[in-house]
């Protein structure tokens, strides 16, 4: 296990993108930079843009789930 999970970690720091047949995909999308409020003081703030990890399930899992 240790072998595949390194695996997807190798493919998704390329920025590449990972699909487990019958289990969902695994990818990286970009985050625009961005406006936020600092909620202990008001201000208003910058966010830089940054990339995010992401996790689509597939339809078995959904469906194991009960997910609509």
């Amino acid at each position: 296990m240790n072998g595949v999970f390194d695996g997807i970690q190798v493919e998704l720091a390329k920025g590449g993108s990972v699909t487990v047949t019958g289990f969902g995909a695994f990818g990286v999308r970009d985050r625009k930079a961005r406006t936020g409020v600092n909620p202990g003081t008001g201000e208003t703030i910058r966010i830089a843009a940054t990339k995010a990890l992401a996790f689509k399930g597939g339809k078995s899992l959904k469906g194991a789930v009960k997910c609509k």
